[in-house]
């Protein structure tokens, strides 16, 4: 029998004595009842919609072996099971998450950047798990409860630990990586997002640069060398006595990306690393993917991980909904591909889907159709980045923009006249019309910011057209 996550001694150590004996070994942590498995002890965060506290009968009911409550609470919630009191339980949850990274040997990457955190913590995910038993965030749990709660179920015997670590706002990053302890930080990109709240490029960098006061000494810090800010973010990583890794497609860089063929839907890369040149096959198509596969493969090695392993295992990789999935339905004469890029938008994200678009080949008869949401957070400059997204479409050889949202107007009047499918202010306004117009061959992309609600629009195709066979 495997050794439980958590021992009764190793609680109480964390979170003080429990009301009463635990009705089973700890073996996970959860704070949503919809994913709780038996023997997890469950944590009652009060949220922006919800309060835990209320799903605390729910959760013994699903079999939680505890539950984590505040005190102001814990009268009430007594009937249902074993309780452990707090004055707040996240704080709880991070003391928790404190001992989990205190007591591992793991070796420890987390990832920031503006773009591709999600796809490059799913890279690394596969590659170290070659190497060793590998603990990675779910999802996309990045934020100040996501991030302890990645770290209290991180099991004892872990080899590596993957953490995503993401932001809206100075110092959220400041406040996360010191409890992930990362040995390498690495860095996707820098690019407009939550520009609204931060005010310019230099910012994001200096936010997006938190990550490195978490750093382990003689942590690594592996940087994209032809992103913005790069020469800001690398002097922060060396004032605080961090190696500093690039990657990217310069000459200089450590892992440098020499070339990338699209095969069937994936991708051969070619990619030199410290003086030696290798191919490896990657399970996603797209530039943007080939430099963050280049990213996590160098901070893999700056981990100890086996270097052929970690290039083996991402032929395995494949891009999660609503970050690039493709998916093949079947219209009336033959099938169609959807890209589903619908988790978010900015515009470097959009102009990297474009390029997905671009290089996409639609079947005889098909056409290239792009269905647009507004870009969120992006400020006073919010019209013009829009605007600016224009050319892009050309390049791409875009037959039809469909467009969704206020912002998104300003692409779809400076688009080519024959290319302006239909525009209505949200996006369950134009999902009828994108319906109707998608037929046999053609390469629909759909994209937009969460607030812009283009997920919807995915699933309306989805529900509609039946998967292709295979």
């Amino acid at each position: 029998m495997s050794e439980a996550l958590w021992s009764e001694e190793e609680l109480r150590a964390a979170l003080g004595p429990p009301s009463a004996p635990l009705r089973a070994p700890v073996n996970g942590v959860s704070i949503d009842t919809r994913t709780l498995q038996e023997g997890d002890l469950f944590v009652a965060i009060r949220g922006e919609a919800n309060d835990g506290h209320d799903f605390v009968a729910k959760a013994f009911e699903a079999g939680a072996a505890a539950a984590v409550v505040a005190f102001a609470r814990a009268d009430a919630l007594s009937e249902y099971g074993s309780l452990y009191s707090a004055d707040d339980t996240l704080k709880a949850l991070e003391r928790l998450g404190a001992a989990a990274r205190a007591r591992s040997k793991a070796r420890i990457v987390a990832v920031t950047g503006s773009v591709g955190k999600t796809s490059v913590k799913e890279m690394l995910r596969l590659a170290l798990a070659e190497s060793g038993a590998t603990h990675a965030s779910a999802a996309s749990y990045n934020n100040h409860w996501g991030v302890p709660l990645t770290l209290a179920r991180l099991p004892r015997g872990a080899a590596f630990g993957v953490f995503e670590i993401g932001m809206n706002h100075a110092g959220e990053i400041a406040a996360l990586a010191p409890q992930a302890r990362p040995h390498v930080a690495l860095m996707t990109t820098i690019a407009p997002v939550h520009i609204e709240y931060l005010g310019s490029l230099e910012a994001i960098a200096d936010a997006k640069a938190e990550i490195f006061l978490g750093l382990e000494p003689d942590g690594v810090a592996v940087l994209n060398r032809d992103a913005p800010q790069f020469e800001r973010l690398a002097a922060r990583a060396a004032a605080l006595g961090a190696r500093v890794l690039k990657f990217g497609e310069s000459a200089e860089c450590d892992a440098r990306l020499v070339e990338i063929r699209e095969d069937a839907g994936k991708s051969l890369v070619r990619m030199r690393s410290f003086g030696r040149e290798v191919e490896f096959r990657l399970g996603a198509p797209g530039r943007h993917m080939a430099l963050n596969a280049v990213g996590a493969l160098l901070a893999a090695d700056a981990l100890g991980a086996d270097k052929e392993a970690s290039m083996r295992a991402l032929e395995n990789f494949a891009p999660q909904r609503g970050r690039g999935e493709r998916v093949r339905l079947e219209a009336p004469g033959g099938e169609f591909t959807l890209i589903d890029e619908s988790y978010n938008a900015n515009p470097a994200s959009m102009r990297a889907a474009l390029g997905l678009l671009g290089a996409a080949a639609p079947r005889r008869g098909g056409r290239r159709i792009a269905v647009i949401g507004d870009m969120l957070e992006l400020g006073r400059d919010g019209e013009r980045l829009h605007r600016d997204l224009a050319p892009a479409l050309e390049d791409n050889r875009v037959d039809l923009l469909f467009g969704a949202g206020p912002l998104t107007r300003a692409l779809f009047e400076a688009a080519p006249a024959p290319m302006r499918a239909h525009w209505a202010a949200q996006a369950a306004d134009i999902e009828g019309a994108v319906l109707d117009a998608v037929r046999a061959g053609d390469v629909v992309m759909v994209k937009g910011s969460n607030g812009s609600r283009m997920g919807p629009v995915v699933a309306a195709l989805r529900a509609r057209y039946a998967p292709a066979a295979r």
